[in-house]
């Protein structure tokens, strides 16, 4: 006698998971203000590109041109323990006609911790975005600000 057996059924498609969708430019700003004020420097760099470029042309004493995240970080780091702490009011994020790309501004009220003392810095920020990652920023804040501050 003969033993038939039935071809065991073809496996079902397993559901494919959805990757989240990526973060618009806007998201992407937000988290990384909500980072800063939060003191939360260590995760900063995530947000960015591997290849990243951040220009800062009013950084005192000389333009920064920041390349790539492993130097975006390193910036990140040096921030770690400031000695300011801040508050970020007046945001407004301005669409462009660019989907990637929005232009920022606001303030921070920020608190020397070592004295208490106050300092109030204006920022704009044009930021750009791909797959939800921040692929480059050109920041104005005010470094004579700052620098008065640390003073």
């Amino acid at each position: 006698m003969s033993e038939t057996t039935s071809p065991s059924p073809s496996p079902s498609p397993s559901p494919t998971a959805t990757p989240a969708p990526a973060l618009t430019p806007r998201e992407v700003f937000e988290t990384l203000l909500s980072g800063i004020t939060a003191g939360e420097w260590e995760r900063l760099a995530s947000l960015y590109a591997e290849d990243a470029v951040v220009d800062i042309p009013f950084a005192l004493p000389a333009p920064v041109r920041l390349r790539g995240r492993a130097e975006i970080a390193a910036h990140f780091d040096a921030a770690l323990g400031g000695p300011i702490s801040f508050s970020a009011h007046d945001i407004v994020v301005h669409e462009t006609t660019d989907p990637k790309v929005i232009v920022a501004e606001w303030n921070y009220r920020g608190r020397v911790t070592a004295t208490g003392s106050a300092v109030d810095v204006a920022n704009i920020q044009r930021l750009r975005v791909r797959d939800g990652l921040i692929v480059s920023t050109r920041d104005f804040h005010n470094h004579a600000a700052l620098a008065a501050s640390a003073a």
